[in-house]
């Protein structure tokens, strides 16, 4: 006779009931975006009353510095997943990324 609930599988970690309640986290490749890049996309669209507001957010919120904000945003939006998700704050940042690189 066989044990019904023989406890959690070593060789599947998180496949027992303990833990049904855990969040879900995409894991890499996943065709949903992470809880950062969904965090960056949210910062991105809201509206800031004037100068340093934003870069302050960034510290605070994200905990990253403003350089690194950029250099992750500016990885995010060539994302099929990112435009999926936001689809205008996504084409508004590639139309204003575009039209930096045609001045230069």
């Amino acid at each position: 006779m066989t044990d019904p609930d023989p406890g959690p599988d070593p060789d599947h970690p998180g496949a027992g009931p303990e833990h049904d309640d855990a969040p879900a986290v995409p894991a890499s490749g996943a065709d949903e975006l992470s809880v950062r890049d969904r965090a960056l996309l949210a910062l991105e669209r809201r509206p800031w009353p004037g100068p340093g507001a934003k870069e302050r957010a960034i510290r605070e919120e994200l905990g990253i510095s403003p350089v690194r904000y950029y250099q992750l945003l500016n990885a995010l939006i060539e994302d099929e997943r990112a435009l999926r998700e936001d689809p205008v704050t996504v084409n508004r940042l590639r139309r204003v990324r575009d039209a930096r690189r045609g001045r230069r």
